[in-house]
């Protein structure tokens, strides 16, 4: 799992990239060798205005992306992060079931 972590206008502390690291391999580390790249834009746009956007590949499937804001970095990255872990999830097992309904030519002779 490679993160990049990018910030505009926002404090980005050593531990807030740790936290952000961290909260990540928590949500997606379930999915072994299906994650690819993953981006991370920690944006802030004023004092009660605090924006998350996580972008993550799945291989070889595509990308999903999610956006949360917060007054607080850190309660947006929470619930950015919990975001990305279900929708990653979603997407794979809707990957599954199409893969599932497939008929094979094998079987329809």
């Amino acid at each position: 799992m490679e993160v990049a972590i990018h910030n505009y206008r926002a404090d980005l502390t050593e531990a807030l990239r740790s936290y952000v690291e961290r909260r990540l391999k928590f949500a997606l580390s379930r999915f072994g060798g299906r994650v690819g790249r993953i981006t991370v834009r920690l944006c802030a746009d004023g004092p009660a205005e605090n924006n998350c956007r996580i972008s993550a590949e799945i291989l070889p499937f595509g990308r999903i992306a999610v956006e949360e804001s917060d007054a607080d970095l850190f309660a947006a990255v929470d619930r950015a992060t919990a975001l990305i872990g279900r929708r990653f999830g979603r997407e794979l097992a809707r990957a599954h079931e199409a893969r599932l309904g497939r008929e094979t030519i094998r079987a329809a002779a």
